[in-house]
């Protein structure tokens, strides 16, 4: 990749530790700083975020700024209370127990959420002073999830990703957030937004239909005129690096060492960080379990339990971790003997060559968070096993368990399926142990951490190259004058227009979009030039459109084509058309809107349809799906068909369709223009039977066989203004 990386996280890959008076550099701990700092090592890239400590004397911040140039990293320097209120406040006060799914333990608070808000903006505009307009910007996780609406307002057309590297939770936990839509926005202002699972990009496009007004095609979203891709984006490690690590001396020498304090007992491992995510207590207890009841593996297992030090100093952390200290306590002074002790249990972080060892080491490793986004502990224990031999126990509610599937998996809240499963696993014979290494070994190896930065760089390319085709098919200023142009020069014009939300805007009652006086003084100028022919195809009754548009001289056609009326004639149906489906059609309808508040019934001469406009977004959207399957069951055998569109759902003869309607139109007749414009999935049928020449435009939406697009009904009518002025300037367009 040529161009510049810039990675925004909440922590550089270095951390800044007072040693006395003076500031020393360390590695940072952590999946993000390990991983992204191997794969982009060969990569032109600038790393921003804070160094993790306050720093506010100006001729230190200078030093550090520029050992930092050095290495390619960017300090943001927060104060101390931003660091209680943005870090500790509301990135792990909020969001993480929210996002892990413990809504007991979140905390709403004010303060903290304008503390974020300042602080997201601090790492924002330090992304716009860095960034130049070929930088592929990289954000990552919970903490600066405002950043990308902050960075594209500051640079409009910037290539932004965000990845979230925790789990993103179902609409129903959301929901509970009170800025639940500033911080869906603020993610959205990314061009691609990545999570470690389906679950999670699902929840996320999911929660984004509640809670926002977005067109959403499978996990593209469109927001503010932009596409912005959801997908999952497994985050692997360096597989080679564990692979050499447990094979060199230095590693060697730390087996040896520990093979001589367990002796010849079986290892069982758990590494983890300080958190309540992490079951480390359900874990514990479970082991204990097991020693009772299975009296033949005392003395003959150890576990050794890592907890590394994580925010200790939170009151919720530290009842925590005493509460762990406690349960290590009492099973030891409960089952330890003179020369055995069940559980070793560190409190600190292990150099990466004593972990290596560890890993090596252990016969088992136990990896059972109640809920984690990915979990890259159990890809590091699976590469660092040369020999093939060990067994992993991975918690279902990991990421990883979706790509390591020869672990034995469990439910951590499951205390006795816990115990099942270390069972299982210290009598695991080795032939199948080493079957199921290899597998997970291939998979790790296969999708490592180079593997996840280049799919994700990628697709955010990908994404913006799909990007700047849309924006080609924008109806500009420039394109607009070309138009205009071919509409001036041309002698015999077809101009098709939809109705709801083409030339009105769409109304909570649908019996409110009569066409206002503007719209009709415009038609009537349309109509009046002898080049023009003009045509109205709706979904609408041809009642209503008798009772608003009757001294109109244009052809109609209603019910999608139904009826047919030509200019100054009178209605006609357009085919033997059936009606005797309407009665079982009508009572599905019927209960539906009976249970869903809000909803209604229209009953037209050969359709039936049902309106939610009025209906909160969950329950319409949701009751329209249910609606939706149960008449394509009922319809598929008796030749009708289902339409599913905006706010509504209909059901008509499986012969009416617009695009029957557009044929009528061409027969015997040629033109020199036609322009064909509309908003719904109806139109679809339209634009795809009109010739190549032909102008078509999409009314607020995308995924079309229009040509064009436009973004509101406001446009059209500016395009049929123009249209009905040609002696204007010739300019169409924003």
């Amino acid at each position: 990749m040529e161009r510049r990386l810039l990675i925004v996280s909440n922590r550089l890959p270095v951390k800044a530790v007072w040693k006395g008076d003076e500031l020393k550099l360390r590695a940072s701990e952590g999946g993000l700083a390990t991983g992204l700092g191997s794969a982009c090592k060969d990569m032109d890239y600038l790393w921003i975020g804070w160094p993790g400590a306050e720093i506010r004397e100006p001729e230190i911040i200078q030093e550090l700024d520029q050992q930092l140039g050095e290495r390619n990293l960017i300090a943001v320097y927060l104060t101390q209370t931003e660091i209680n209120d943005f870090y500790e406040g509301f990135s792990n006060e909020t969001l993480w127990p929210l996002y892990h799914y413990f809504p007991s333990y979140t905390i709403y608070n004010n303060e903290n959420w304008n503390s974020y808000v300042k602080v997201n903006r601090k790492f924002a505009e330090a992304v716009a002073h860095e960034a130049t307009a070929d930088d592929i910007i990289w954000i990552h996780d919970y903490q600066l999830a405002l950043v990308p609406s902050m960075v594209r307002e500051r640079m409009p057309d910037a290539t932004i990703g965000f990845f979230q590297h925790i789990p993103f939770p179902a609409f129903e936990i959301f929901r509970l957030l009170p800025w639940r839509k500033e911080i869906l926005e603020g993610m959205l202002g990314a061009d691609l937004i990545g999570f470690h699972t389906l679950d999670d990009a699902g929840h996320f496009v999911d929660t984004a239909s509640h809670l926002l007004d977005l067109d959403i095609a499978s996990n593209n979203l469109q927001f503010e005129e932009r596409l912005v891709q959801v997908d999952a984006f497994p985050m692997g490690i360096d597989y080679q690096k564990y692979q050499n690590l447990a094979t060199s001396e230095s590693t060697a020498r730390n087996v040896a060492k520990l093979r001589k304090m367990v002796g010849s007992q079986k290892l069982m491992i758990s590494v983890d960080r300080l958190d309540y995510t992490k079951g480390i207590p359900q874990r514990l207890l479970a082991f204990q379990y097991m020693l009772e009841h299975y009296p033949e593996f005392r003395e003959n297992i150890s576990f050794l339990q890592l907890v590394v030090p994580s925010r200790d100093h939170v009151p919720q952390y530290k009842v925590f971790k005493d509460e762990i200290d406690k349960l290590v306590s009492s099973i030891n002074a409960r089952f330890s003997t003179i020369g055995w002790t069940p559980i070793y249990y560190f409190y600190r972080s292990f150099p990466i060559n004593l972990l290596s060892a560890v890993y090596r080491t252990a016969d088992i490793a136990l990896v059972t968070p109640m809920r984690d986004g990915m979990n890259l502990v159990s890809k590091e224990f699976v590469a660092s096993k040369p020999d093939r031999t060990g067994v992993l126990v991975l918690s279902e509610m990991a990421g990883a368990a979706k790509e390591l599937l020869q672990a034995i998996q469990v439910n951590p809240n499951d205390l006795l399926n816990l115990v099942d499963a270390m069972v299982r696993a210290i009598r695991l014979p080795e032939e199948e142990q080493k079957a199921n290494m290899e597998l997970m070994q291939q998979v790790v190896a296969k999708f490592d951490i180079h593997h996840w930065v280049d799919l994700f760089l990628r697709t955010l390319l990908e994404v913006k190259s799909r990007q700047e085709e849309q924006y080609t098919r924008l109806i500009t200023p420039s394109l607009g004058t070309s138009i205009l142009e071919r509409y001036e020069n041309a002698n015999n014009r077809l101009i098709i227009l939809d109705y709801d939300g083409t030339l009105v805007p769409f109304h909570q009652n649908i019996l409110q979009a009569f066409p206002d006086e503007s719209l009709r003084a415009l038609l009537d100028k349309l109509v009046s030039d002898p080049k023009n022919r003009v045509a109205i195809i709706s979904g609408r009754s041809h009642l209503h459109l008798e009772n608003w548009f009757r001294d109109l001289p244009a052809d109609f056609f209603a019910e999608h084509g139904a009826w047919y009326k030509p200019p100054r004639g009178s209605w006609k149906l357009t085919a033997n058309l059936r009606a005797e489906w309407k009665p079982a059609i009508r009572n599905i309808m019927e209960t539906f809107t009976e249970k869903t508040p809000g909803s209604s019934m229209e009953e037209k001469s050969f359709s039936l349809a049902w309106h939610y406009r009025s209906v909160t977004g969950e329950i319409g959207e949701l009751r329209a799906r249910e609606l939706c399957n149960n008449l394509k069951l009922f319809s598929a055998d008796h030749g009708l068909q289902v339409l599913c569109g905006k706010k509504v759902v209909e059901v008509k003869n499986i012969e009416i369709n617009k695009g029957n309607s557009v044929k009528q139109l061409l027969l015997d007749h040629s033109y020199d223009f036609i322009m064909a414009v509309g908003d719904d999935t109806t139109d679809e049928e339209m634009f795809r039977i009109l010739p190549e020449t032909a102008i078509t435009i999409k009314v607020a939406g995308r995924s079309s066989a229009a040509a064009y697009f436009v973004k509101s009904f406001k446009e059209v009518r500016m395009i049929l203004e123009k249209f009905s002025s040609v002696r204007e300037p010739a300019f169409i367009g924003k």
